[in-house]
């Protein structure tokens, strides 16, 4: 659907739920892909993200009692969500999906951003949940520019995407780092994001893929981050951390160069530990090296090194499993694929494929029979467009 269409689905269910769509705006915040640095972000690393042209939508109207009002096109279709801005404590199961955004609701007001005014709210989303596009994240981030615009709040992108991380660590409960917020935040057309995760300095990279398409391959294998192994990951690279630590003067693990590392890993106790803070070190070298190799123009260059994170992913932190591993190496096969590799957190989700314009149609095909003869259901493939960061539409 095009942003017309959309624009009428949630007219007709704001006036259902609402009584009519008079004064409600049009809002919407991206999602994102990262093209290489996984894992890195909470490791003190770099990250090279993009935000993608699906997203979250929300028609919303400002309303001045402090209560709100939420209705979701694809979570819970229907039914209302009401809370009173006074009422937002803590995580409660029952408020399902909408704890993402009553939580940055808290976080702002937890961080001297005070929020008064509520809204009411249909949302939309057309990123497929559990995909490892960050729909939670577009979600806050969503709500995070709403409440700026409503309350009048001065505050700027980069700490609103804070913020957003701010809510999945102390109000859902995951340990994420701030990439997906950052990049959705920060997003600009037709470029990638070059973030040093432990300073948040960044660049923006152009993205010239003339002749070539960003392919998305989603495993359609859900996953949630909550209760995933997201947060063993993060517990793992904090003990290979706190024991270099004991002897190494070490913020983070993005610190440490491979060679500086292969120095000092005799230091980690724990093997697996090990192997996690490996993947870190290289992962943090491999987007250093694969950025370079896009200012040169050097896009084989910067595949092969998409294949290198694959396999580390694969062997040293352990978060693809099959799916991710079929959609990866079955792209590896086919003629005309510059790299692939998983993006996201892992579990499922996605993987995504640099892909020769001629050689989109024999890849999909490729991929979908492949995999659906290996896991048994098909995945979903399709082009991805990088697009700009969050705003009020029209």
């Amino acid at each position: 659907m095009d942003h017309q269409e959309i624009m009428t689905r949630l007219q007709e269910e704001f006036g259902r739920q609402y009584g009519s769509a008079d004064g409600a705006e049009l809002w919407f915040a991206p999602g994102r892909v990262n093209l290489i640095g996984e894992h890195t972000d909470y490791n003190g690393g770099h990250v090279f993200p993009c935000a993608i042209t699906i997203g979250t939508y929300a028609l919303v109207r400002k309303r001045e009692d402090g209560l709100l009002r939420y209705t979701s096109l694809n979570q819970d279709p229907g039914r209302v969500y009401e809370k009173k801005i006074s009422d937002i404590e803590a995580y409660t199961p029952e408020d399902g999906w909408t704890n993402y955004a009553n939580g940055m609701i808290k976080a702002m007001q937890d961080n001297g951003y005070p929020v008064t005014f509520g809204f009411d709210a249909v949302i939309y989303g057309n990123i497929p949940v559990g995909s490892g596009l960050s729909s939670s994240a577009s979600l806050l981030t969503l709500i995070g520019v709403i409440l700026r615009a409503f309350n009048g709040i001065d505050v700027t992108n980069e700490k609103i995407a804070w913020l957003g991380q701010y809510t999945e660590n102390h109000y859902i409960g995951v340990q994420s780092g701030i990439m997906d917020e950052f990049a959705i935040a920060m997003g600009k057309k037709d470029h990638a994001i070059y973030l040093d995760t432990a300073t948040l300095n960044f660049t923006y990279a152009p993205i010239d893929l003339s002749g070539y398409k960003l392919m998305i391959m989603n495993t359609n294998k859900k996953r949630g981050l909550h209760d995933s192994k997201y947060n063993e990951r993060v517990a793992e690279c904090t003990r290979a951390l706190h024991d270099l630590q004991k002897e190494l003067n070490l913020a983070t693990l993005g610190a440490l160069s491979p060679e500086e590392f292969d120095q000092v890993s005799y230091l980690i106790e724990d093997p697996v530990c090990r192997k996690r803070a490996r993947h870190a070190v290289y992962e943090n070298d491999r987007t250093k090296r694969a950025v370079e190799a896009l200012n040169k123009g050097d896009l084989q260059a910067f595949g092969d090194l998409m294949n290198e994170s694959h396999l580390s992913l694969r062997d040293d932190y352990e978060v693809t499993g099959i799916e991710l591993d079929t959609l990866a190496q079955t792209a590896w096969m086919v003629d005309g694929v510059i790299g692939a590799r998983m993006t996201g957190a892992g579990f499922g989700g996605c993987a995504i494929a640099i892909v020769k314009d001629e050689a989109v149609e024999r890849f999909t095909k490729k991929i979908v029979d492949t995999y659906t003869k290996e896991i048994g259901y098909a995945p979903s493939v399709y082009a991805a467009e990088i697009g700009d960061g969050p705003g009020r539409i029209g």
